[in-house]
């Protein structure tokens, strides 16, 4: 104890500081660490669910872009299927447009050939009918001098027969 006084420590003030040390202690970690403690442990649980979300949203984006990326690739695939098909039926279609076209063409020919044919045909039976006209005109020019009206109507019958 002398060593105590020796450096100007009260043994009694030692003693009740040391008490009063313990009380503030006691009264510390009873309303004052403990809810602080409960705090930081609430804290840490909301951290920890915080990163937990966070992975889940990853692992869900992550799966989220992945089914984007095969919904692209279908259409995609999709896509080129269709424009294929389209190219296959725009090429059928011209083809039957080609010979449709072809068709109506050798139609309208045919037509127009048998219309010429017939138009010719009408020309040679005019032509026929102005010839003979021509010539029963020219051959009762010529009979009128030698022969009688009778006569001449006889020959003029027998010259139409044969034409």
């Amino acid at each position: 104890m002398e060593i105590l006084k020796n450096f100007g420590i009260d043994p009694l003030l030692l003693g009740a500081q040391i008490i009063n040390f313990l009380v503030v202690l006691f009264l510390l970690k009873k309303f004052l660490y403990k809810p602080v403690f409960r705090l930081l442990q609430k804290r840490q649980e909301e951290i920890k669910e915080g990163i937990r979300k966070s992975e889940e949203a990853e692992k869900r984006l992550e799966r989220v872009i992945a089914q984007e990326k095969n919904i692209l690739k279908n259409a995609n695939t999709s896509a080129k299927e269709i424009i294929d098909e389209a190219t296959s039926e725009s090429i059928e279609i011209s083809k039957q447009i080609q010979d449709s076209a072809k068709k109506q063409a050798d139609r309208i020919i045919e037509q127009a050939k048998f219309q010429i044919e017939r138009e010719a045909k009408e020309t040679e039976k005019r032509l026929v009918e102005n010839v003979s006209s021509l010539s029963v005109k020219f051959l009762e020019k010529a009979l009128e001098k030698m022969f009688t009206k009778q006569q001449q109507e006889e020959v003029i019958k027998t010259a139409l027969k044969k034409l």
